[in-house]
C-alpha cells in the first residue's frame, strides 16, 4: 500500500507542514485550588503534535523519548569525481548516488537539496548573496536511464529554488535502492552559502554544499523540503561517500573522510612529516614556509587528483591551501571500537602567515575533542578534524564533519579563538551525530553546542567558569519585544538578536538550569541517554523533553512550557525573613512568569551553611510567594537564592538577603 506522504509528493509535504495542533489550556500541576486568587500565567501542558502522535503509534518513536522498536532512517551511498578550476573558480562534478529505501513507504519521487541555487537569480532568500547563477545541472539519469527536465507529472525532474525533483521512472519500494547519476557545475561564490563556503585571496578554497545532497525523508513528514535561504541551517541524513578531487598541483586538498593516498600526492618530506604526525600528540609542522610551493608531487598536465573515504556521515566538505601552514598530531578519543584499548584520531590545522593566534590551533582542536568525547561519552567516530584559517570567507566559523572553517580571530585573541574551536568542533556531536532539523529548530543544535563549547572552556580554562556569563547573551534582550520564543522555527524570526538568542545563548542556558532543577548527577544520566538514543538518528525537541520527563522520573512541562514556548523570564526574590528563638520564616516571591524551583542558601551566625529547596509546585497553585520554615536556634546572617547561579534570574539584586 502506498503512503499518503509519497502518493502527495511535495505538495503534500507543505499540506503535512503547514498543519497545527490544538493545544488545551490546561495547568501542569494540579495544585490548583479553587479559593486561591490566580496572580500569574499556570504553564499548560506540552501536547505532542500530529504528527509526533502518529509516529508514536507507529512504533517509530515512543511516549518517553527513545527511538521506537520500528524507526528508520534511510541512507546513501555517494561516489564523487571532482574537478576545482582554482583560475575560474568553478568546480565541475560528476557523481553516482545510490539511495536505499528503508522506510516502510513506496517512493514515486526523490528530492534532492541543490544549497548554491541560493545564488541564483530569483530564488527566494532571507539575505543578499552574490549571483553567480546557482548549480547548473548537465546531466541527471537515474537507474542509466537519462531524465529530462519537465513541468508535468511525468519522468523527469524539475528544480524548485534549492529543491532538485526527481519523478522516478518507476517505483522506488521499501528496502530497495536506486541510482542516480548527477553532473554538474557552478561558479563558486566568494562567501557562499551564508559566509559557510568560497574563497580567499586567491590562495585558499573552502567548497561546501557543493553537490546534489538527497533531502532527508524522515518517519515524521516524509520528504522535508524547507528552503535553504542562507539563515537557518540544515537537516541531513547519513551515508557514505568516495571523493575524488583533482585540483592543480601545489595545492594542498583535505576532505572529510580518510585520506587515501597521501604517498601518490605529497612531497617526500611533507609526507614524512605527516606520518609523523599520526603518531604522536605532539604538534608537527608538516608544512612550513619553506615548503610552500613544494608541497605536492608533480602532476600529469600540472593536475593531481586527492583521494577520500567518508563513512557515516551526513554532510562533507573540502579545502584547497596554496600558501597555507599545516600543523598536524593525534588526540585521544576513547574506546570507540569496544575493543578495549584507547583510540586517537587525528588534527590539522591549515592557517596562513597573517593569522598568529591559529599557531595554537592544533592545541585547541585536539583538547576540544578529547574533552567532547570523554564529556558526551560518546568518542569521536572519524579519522581526523581538521580546522582550516578562511578569513574573508567567514568571521566566526562553520562546521562540517570531520572539518571546520574559521576566521583568523586577529581582532579577537587566542581565547576567543579557543572558543570558537570548542563550538565548532562540538557540532561533531550535535548534529553530526545527533541529527537534528537545524532548519526548523537551529537551538537543538546550536544551544547544546554553546552548553558543550562552556564546559570545554571551563576544563581548559578553569578560571573562566562562570554561570552567569553565559546566562548574559540571553538576558540582555530577556523579556522584551526583541526575544522571540525557542520554539519559533528558525528562519521566521522577527530579528537577528531574537534568532541569536533563541538558537545559542537561551537553549545553552536552559540545559544549565536543567541541572539546577534535576542536580548535576541526573541532568547528566539524562543528557547522555538522549545523545547515546539518538546517535545517528533525527531527534524532535519532544523526544528531548520527553527523555528527561522519563530519566527524571519528572513532568518538567512547566520548564518546557515557560522557557521554550514562551519568552517568560524569571525574577525570585525575598521578601522577608521573620526569625524567633525556635524558627525562621524565609517569604520568597516570584517577580516574573517563568516557574522554576527556589534554591536558598541559608548562612548562620557562627558561619554554617544549609541548603533548602521549594518545588516549582509552590508557584503552580498561581500564587506569588510562598514561604518556608527552618527550625533552627542559630542566627541568621544572609540567604541567598540561587547561590550557585544555575538559573538565568533577570534580576539578581533582590536575591540576598543580609542582615
Amino acid at each position: 500500500m502506498k503512503s499518503i506522504k509519497t502518493l502527495l509528493g511535495i505538495a503534500g509535504l507543505s499540506l503535512l507542514a503547514c498543519s497545527t495542533t490544538q493545544e488545551v489550556a490546561q495547568p501542569v500541576s494540579s495544585n490548583l485550588n479553587p479559593e486561591t486568587e490566580i496572580e500569574r500565567p499556570i504553564p499548560y501542558p506540552v501536547t505532542l503534535p500530529y504528527i509526533q502522535q502518529l509516529a508514536i503509534e507507529n512504533g517509530t518513536r515512543t511516549e518517553e523519548g527513545s527511538p521506537g522498536e520500528k524507526y528508520w532512517t534511510q541512507w546513501s551511498e555517494y561516489d564523487f569525481d571532482l574537478t576545482l578550476n582554482t583560475n575560474d573558480k568553478r568546480l565541475d562534478g560528476e557523481s553516482s548516488i545510490k539511495y536505499y529505501n528503508n522506510s516502510p513507504d513506496t517512493l514515486n519521487v526523490v528530492v534532492f537539496e541543490l544549497a548554491q541555487n541560493v545564488h541564483k537569480e530569483g530564488v527566494v532568500r532571507n539575505e543578499a548573496v552574490e549571483i553567480t547563477g546557482g548549480i547548473n545541472l548537465t546531466k541527471v539519469s537515474v537507474e542509466g536511464i537519462s531524465m529530462n527536465e519537465v513541468n508535468t507529472n511525468q519522468p523527469g525532474y524539475y528544480v524548485q529554488g534549492t529543491n532538485l525533483v526527481v519523478l522516478l521512472p518507476a517505483l522506488l519500494f521499501p528496502d530497495d535502492s536506486m541510482t542516480f547519476e548527477i553532473d554538474w557545475n557552478f561558479k563558486i561564490p566568494q562567501r557562499g552559502a551564508g559566509e559557510r563556503m568560497g574563497y580567499s585571496r586567491d590562495n585558499l578554497f573552502y567548497l561546501a554544499y557543493y553537490y546534489p545532497h538527497v533531502a532527508v525523508y524522515d518517519d515524521l513528514e516524509g520528504w522535508f523540503a524547507d528552503p535553504f535561504t542562507s539563515n537557518a541551517e540544515f537537516y541531513h541524513g547519513f551515508g557514505d561517500y568516495k571523493i575524488n578531487i583533482t585540483a592543480p598541483e601545489q595545492w594542498i586538498v583535505m576532505s572529510s573522510g580518510e585520506f587515501l593516498n597521501p604517498d601518490e600526492v605529497l612531497d617526500a618530506t611533507v609526507l614524512e612529516r605527516y606520518n609523523k604526525a599520526g603518531t604522536t600528540t605532539e604538534i608537527v609542522n608538516i608544512v612550513t614556509a619553506d615548503e610552500l610551493g613544494s608541497a605536492t608531487k608533480s602532476g600529469n598536465d600540472g593536475m593531481l587528483t586527492w583521494s577520500f573515504e567518508a563513512k557515516n556521515v551526513r554532510d562533507v566538505a573540502f579545502s584547497a591551501t596554496k600558501e597555507s601552514f599545516w600543523d598536524g598530531t593525534i588526540t585521544p578519543v576513547g574506546d570507540r571500537d569496544g575493543d578495549g584499548e584507547g583510540d586517537y584520531s587525528r588534527i590539522n590545522s591549515f592557517w596562513r602567515a597573517e593569522a598568529p593566534y591559529w599557531k595554537d590551533e592544533a592545541e585547541f582542536a585536539a583538547h576540544s575533542i578529547k574533552f567532547l568525547s570523554e564529556y558526551t561519552q560518546t568518542p569521536y567516530p572519524w579519522p581526523h578534524m581538521t580546522s582550516v584559517e578562511g578569513a574573508e570567507i567567514i568571521g566566526g566559523g562553520m562546521e562540517f564533519p570531520m572539518m571546520t572553517i574559521m576566521g583568523d580571530y586577529n581582532n579577537r585573541g587566542s581565547r576567543a579563538l579557543y572558543d570558537v574551536t570548542a563550538h565548532e568542533l562540538a557540532h561533531m556531536w550535535m548534529p553530526m551525530i545527533v541529527s537534528t532539523n537545524e532548519r526548523r529548530f537551529a537551538w537543538m543544535d546550536e544551544g547544546s553546542t554553546t552548553y558543550h563549547e562552556a564546559n570545554a572552556r571551563w576544563d581548559i580554562y578553569p578560571e573562566s567558569k562562570n554561570r552567569i556569563s553565559e546566562f548574559n547573551g540571553y538576558l540582555w534582550i530577556a523579556g522584551s519585544d526583541y526575544e522571540g520564543e525557542i520554539m519559533r522555527r528558525s528562519d521566521f524570526h522577527y530579528n537577528g538578536s531574537a534568532y541569536g538568542v533563541a538558537s545559542y545563548s537561551k537553549p545553552g542556558s536552559g540545559l544549565i538550569a536543567l541541572q539546577g532543577i534535576l542536580g548535576e548527577e541526573l541532568f547528566y544520566e539524562a543528557w547522555i541517554t538522549y545523545i547515546k538514543n539518538w546517535a545517528y538518528k533525527h531527534p524532535t525537541p519532544y523526544d528531548l523533553f520527553n527523555t528527561f520527563n522519563t530519566v527524571s522520573g519528572q513532568n518538567l512541562d512547566y520548564f518546557w512550557r515557560g522557557y521554550y514556548f514562551e519568552t517568560w523570564v524569571l525574577d525570585q526574590a525575598i521578601e522577608g525573613v521573620a526569625q524567633n528563638e525556635n524558627e525562621a520564616t524565609i517569604t520568597i516571591s516570584d517577580n516574573g512568569d517563568l516557574i522554576l524551583p527556589v534554591l536558598l542558601t541559608v548562612t548562620y551566625d557562627d558561619g554554617s551553611e544549609t541548603t533548602h529547596r521549594i518545588e516549582a509546585d509552590a508557584w503552580l497553585s498561581g500564587s506569588r510567594t510562598a514561604s518556608i520554615d527552618i527550625i533552627t536556634k542559630k542566627g541568621i546572617s544572609e540567604v541567598v537564592i540561587d547561590k550557585d547561579n544555575y538559573f538565568p534570574d533577570r534580576d539578581r539584586r533582590n536575591n540576598i538577603w543580609r542582615n
